[in-house]
C-alpha cells in the first residue's frame, strides 16, 4: 500500500533507542547526534521506493557524513512476513548499494512504532538536540530520472546542521507501507 508522510512536527523529541545491524553490533542513537544532528531513514530492501533511490540515498549519506552529520537507517518490517528484509538480505543489500552508515534491525518493530513510522522510505532529519526537523523526501526525483534532481534532504540536513532548524516547507516522501505484525 502507498503512504505518504505526515507532516513535520518541528520540535519533536525523537526517543533515544539501542538497534543492532545484522551482525549484531549495537548502535545507540544519542551516540550518533553530535553537535550537527543525524538522519534516520526508515528504509527496507523490498519495497520498489527505496530500491529507486537506494543508491542516491548512499550517495547522499556520504556526503553528509563527509560533513559531520550522522545517518542511521532502519529495517522495521516484519521479517517473517517479507522474508527479502531479513538481516542476512539486508547485509546484502547495504553492500550492494554502498551504504557508509548502519543499517539497524528492529526486530520487535518498537522503533519503529514509538517513531510513528509510516512508510519505506520515510526520513527523520533531528538537530543535535535530538528534536525532529524534517520528515520529507529524499529529492524531487523519486523513482523517476535522478539526472537534475534537487538534493532535498541533503539540503535541509546542512540547513538543521548550521541553525539547528529544518525548512518550512517539506514535500513527503512516499513509498510502502511498514509491514506490521
Amino acid at each position: 500500500m502507498l503512504l505518504d508522510t505526515p507532516i513535520c512536527d518541528f520540535g519533536w523529541q525523537a526517543p533515544d533507542f539501542t538497534l543492532p545491524d545484522p551482525d549484531g553490533m549495537s548502535y545507540t542513537l544519542s551516540e550518533q547526534l553530535g553537535d550537527k544532528g543525524v538522519l534516520i531513514a526508515f528504509i527496507c530492501n523490498h519495497c520498489p521506493y527505496v530500491q529507486a533511490i537506494a543508491d542516491r540515498l548512499a550517495d547522499d549519506a556520504r556526503t553528509l557524513q563527509a560533513e559531520g552529520i550522522g545517518v542511521l537507517a532502519v529495517m522495521s518490517n516484519d521479517a517473517t512476513q517479507v522474508p527479502l528484509d531479513s538481516p542476512a538480505n539486508m547485509k546484502r543489500f547495504a553492500a550492494e548499494h554502498g551504504f557508509s552508515f548502519p543499517y539497524l534491525v528492529d526486530a520487535t518493530q518498537q522503533v519503529g512504532r514509538t517513531y510513528g513510522a509510516v512508510c519505506t522510505p520515510d526520513f527523520f532529519g533531528l538537530n543535535k538536540d535530538g528534536e525532529l526537523q524534517y520528515r520529507g523526501r529524499l529529492d524531487d526525483a523519486g523513482r523517476g530520472n535522478p539526472t537534475k534532481r534537487n538534493r532535498e534532504l541533503v539540503d535541509a540536513m546542512r540547513l538543521i546542521a548550521a541553525t539547528g532548524q529544518g525548512p518550512r516547507e517539506q514535500t513527503p516522501s512516499m513509498g510502502c507501507s511498514i509491514k506490521w505484525r
